[in-house]
């Protein structure tokens, strides 16, 4: 299937060594509203690649790849979910970012409520994208039987394996799926492992405090990992939230629907920093 969507627009790629003591592969594109993506477990920053070209060139957009993967650092530790937190906040004062809005994919989102919770005067305001509430608890089996068989280095076959845990339910290209599968062999097995065991081990942030900044929630329909509990859990908990469920669409939201995506994305952070224009949720 040929790719819809335009290419990624080019942007630079720099390391910036951060106070806590890794280096961070960070692209930038645009000028404007400062935003901050954050990747999932398992993912680097190529998978914003079919959403960066429909973001307005109005929004100064910061890709990072997080510790562990990427041309980041792979330091052995410092894998929780409070050390991804202190990376993105010393990132933003290497950057000399005051203010920011969230974009966090699945586990990005998690980092993304943890950032809120921590450092709610740095952000202002988040887009949680296919993301949990709560990772606590023992792995689907899916997932466990995949990375209980992680070779050292890991293998193709090893990374096959734990995408075939998370079906699609909407055509995606299949050069944006090979693009994926390559860039997640950049990743360690411990850093695999170290990440993963950083998300389940942690305190969900809405648990540990009030999150107060606005928040807008994109729900796949046909989640099949996450408890659809879970989508309710955040509403509830982020006082200033709004979702929108995208029906036919599983877990991957951001692979499945990126127009869909760029579109409420941009209409609810351009909205509120001109909250007249504001159109979320409108077909």
């Amino acid at each position: 299937m040929d790719d819809p969507v335009r290419k990624p627009q080019t942007g630079g790629m720099r390391r910036i060594a951060l106070a806590t003591g890794v280096e961070l592969a960070v692209h930038e594109h645009g000028e404007g509203v400062p935003v901050l993506l954050l990747h999932a477990w398992g993912e680097t920053h190529r998978t914003f690649d079919r959403l960066l070209p429909l973001l307005p060139d109005t929004m100064h957009l910061v890709v990072p790849d997080q510790r562990g993967v990427g041309q980041s650092s792979k330091p052995a530790d410092g894998y929780t979910l409070p050390d991804g937190a202190a990376d993105m906040t010393a990132l933003l004062d290497a950057l000399e970012i005051d203010t920011c809005w969230l974009i966090g994919t699945s586990s990005g989102g998690y980092l993304a409520q943890q950032l809120a919770l921590e450092h709610p005067a740095r952000v202002r305001g988040m887009a949680l994208v296919g993301s949990p509430s709560n990772l606590q608890g023992p792995l689907p089996p899916a997932f466990s039987e995949s990375l209980s068989s992680f070779h050292d280095p890991v293998t193709r076959a090893d990374v096959d394996a734990l995408q075939g845990a998370l079906p699609l339910h909407s055509p995606v290209p299949g050069s944006f799926v090979e693009d994926q599968m390559r860039a997640a062999l950049s990743i360690p097995r411990h850093s695999w492992l170290a990440s993963v065991d950083g998300l389940v081990r942690a305190v969900p942030p809405i648990d540990r405090g009030r999150i107060g900044v606005r928040t807008l929630i994109l729900w796949g329909g046909e989640e099949d990992v996450l408890p659809i509990s879970q989508a309710g859990e955040l509403l509830a908990a982020i006082e200033d939230s709004q979702i929108v469920v995208y029906e036919g669409t599983g877990h991957l939201v951001l692979w499945e629907q990126p127009q869909r995506v760029a579109k409420d994305v941009t209409a609810f952070i351009m909205g509120n920093e001109r909250p007249d224009r504001s159109e979320v949720g409108t077909p």
